[in-house]
């Protein structure tokens, strides 16, 4: 795996959400079979071209989420490789039990794209704040869960999902605004964990994905100011999870805080937690929102007060350490 890692807490020029029209795009002009289908959005999330370039597969469903679950389950059965994006509230809440029945308990491999994830539906508000989304997917046997950081990372998901996921797979992301956190070249791997920063002093793991990893890594720099040495994990895949990765972390360093943009009881955290008590019980905290709705209000606002800043991460970690 090669890491080029930027760290330079500086604001991506391209949007994601142009990681996922064009990235489709070159997939959908190398294969005839590669679909998409939305639910209304295709402007927001400028996959207009799509449909431009190949009306006849690339389908606007219009606001009606469980049926373009149903439509992408059909194409699936017909050996077409589908991606379906809304919301990611719509694309999870909204379309469950379609992508549940239709899909995955058929043996389909449907590519829910869900936008917005967490806080960053910002104005839209708590009716398009999705805390919850990723859970729903985890709770689905064989499904594949990720949370992709910045540009670079969601185009290589996105990429990989036709081979690397055996089921349904969803992948929630930001559309635009997100810290770069790598730099061209890096190379991932779908269900493996990257380890940032690690020496033989770490004192605690920080493991964290989406826009908690800029966090994550702000909390590292004003940590080692402080002397203290945390070992940084980009854990983007949720499900499956890297355990051999936890555990080693865990193992070696005997503290753990997961950072989400999710509710931490049903997401990343809950996944690192329920992989620690049954490999190597070790001491957890949680950042992420704390069972709460969402609500209205611009990202940095939601992030302060839902606690999505790198202060909570030094705050947990220095808690932890305590608890060890």
């Amino acid at each position: 795996m090669k890491v080029n890692l930027l760290g330079k807490h500086e604001k991506d020029k391209r949007a994601c959400r142009d990681a996922v029209a064009l990235t489709l795009k070159d997939m959908m002009a190398a294969d005839k079979n590669v679909c998409y289908i939305d639910c209304d959005l295709m402007g927001c999330i400028n996959t207009k071209q799509l449909a431009a370039a190949w009306p006849d597969r690339a389908l606007q469903a219009g606001i009606a989420e469980g049926n373009a679950a149903g439509v992408a389950a059909g194409m699936a059965a017909a050996d077409k490789t589908v991606f379906f994006h809304s919301f990611g509230t719509f694309s999870s809440r909204r379309c469950y039990d379609q992508i549940y029945m239709s899909a995955a308990y058929a043996g389909l491999p449907v590519h829910v794209l869900g936008s917005d994830a967490g806080v960053t539906a910002a104005f839209n508000g708590g009716t398009h704040m999705p805390l919850e989304d990723a859970a729903m997917y985890m709770s689905i046997p064989e499904a594949t869960v990720c949370d992709p950081a910045d540009y670079e990372q969601l185009a290589s998901v996105i990429r990989q999902l036709p081979q690397a996921a055996k089921g349904v797979s969803f992948t929630r992301f930001v559309r635009k605004d997100v810290k770069q956190v790598y730099g061209e070249g890096t190379e991932f791997t779908v269900g493996k964990g990257i380890v940032l920063h690690e020496s033989a002093e770490d004192q605690a793991t920080v493991i964290a994905s989406g826009i908690m990893l800029d966090e994550a890594l702000l909390a590292y720099e004003q940590l080692l100011a402080e002397g203290i040495r945390v070992r940084v994990i980009d854990m983007f895949t949720w499900k499956p999870l890297d355990e051999e990765l936890v555990v080693k972390a865990a193992r070696e360093t005997g503290a753990i805080v997961t950072a989400e943009n999710h509710n931490v009881t049903c997401g990343l955290g809950g996944a690192v937690a329920s992989c620690l008590a049954g490999n190597c019980p070790t001491a957890q905290e949680f950042v992420g929102v704390q069972d709460q709705f969402g609500q209205v209000g611009p990202q940095d606002y939601l992030m302060d007060v839902y606690g999505l800043r790198a202060a909570n991460i030094v705050a947990a970690v220095k808690k932890v350490i305590g608890r060890k």
